[in-house]
């Protein structure tokens, strides 16, 4: 959701020294009304751009969270376009309009108390079942995940299938927004996964052993010392830590490694 402030508002206290744009401006439509921004924007940048504070419908601004759902039309185009407001860039005379909140039905129910079988998705989710296999749900994916996929996976009770083609799910709820036949699709892909993750997965070895390092207090000595220092300190630490290459060796360990603990710790 986004609050526009007034024209006066804006300018008050700027001079044109303060304000200076040097990119081409095109024009574009935010809930029909007209506004020229810089070119290069994204839509979530250009709604700012406009005048507009964001209060709703802006989350991680890195293409994660989801909360950025927008529809937008293109000049001479018939077809309902999609995406998420800030890894889209603006186009000259788009139409806009954003969907921060779609309200659909999600289900109440106790993971603890549910058990792992072909019918369990369709129990909680049986609108599962009335999937047309038009394939609008995948089209509407800003993630390009194949949605009509893992619903025909639930469908079918693979909830380990739906799980991991659901996975890079972000919960936008454009699917569901364009679903002729009402279908919640990611809501139930949210369910497959945690069936999955508390079910279908083993248990991870390395965090039982981390949760064991842990009750043995083996990190206190490093906490102790980050707690005793002071802001500037703090930050003088945090800018000159090791940071790990966005391309390297699957193993790859810092030069330093005073602050970390041999796994085998945990069998003494």
């Amino acid at each position: 959701m986004a609050n526009a402030k007034s024209q006066a508002e804006l300018q008050k206290g700027l001079t044109s020294d303060d304000v200076k744009v040097t990119e081409e401006l095109i024009p574009i439509f935010i809930m029909g009304k007209r506004y020229d921004v810089p070119k290069s924007l994204t839509i979530q940048k250009a709604l700012e751009y406009a005048g507009y504070f964001l209060i709703r419908g802006c989350g991680c601004r890195a293409g994660i969270c989801g909360a950025c759902a927008t529809v937008y039309r293109l000049p001479n185009n018939y077809k309902v376009e999609i995406g998420i407001a800030c890894q889209t860039l603006v186009v000259p005379n788009m139409y806009i309009a954003q969907i921060p909140f779609f309200p659909a039905i999600k289900a109440k129910y106790n993971v603890e108390e549910l058990k792992v079988g072909t019918y369990t998705l369709g129990e909680v989710y049986p609108e599962l079942y009335k999937c047309m296999g038009c394939n609008t749900c995948t089209r509407s994916c800003p993630m390009d995940i194949q949605v009509m996929e893992y619903v025909a996976a639930a469908i079918r009770g693979d909830i380990k299938k739906c799980a991991e083609l659901s996975f890079s799910c972000i919960m936008c709820g454009l699917c569901a927004a364009r679903c002729p036949a009402e279908i919640v699709q990611y809501n139930a892909a949210m369910l497959s996964r945690r069936l999955a993750a508390k079910y279908l997965t083993p248990p991870a070895k390395h965090l039982e052993k981390t949760l064991e390092l842990l009750q043995k207090k083996v990190f206190e000595k490093d906490l102790d010392e980050i707690q005793k220092l002071d802001e500037k300190e703090l930050r003088k630490a945090y800018s000159e830590r090791e940071i790990e290459p966005i391309e390297t060796e699957e193993f790859w360990k810092p030069k330093d490694r005073k602050h970390l603990v041999p796994i085998e710790v945990v069998e003494d």
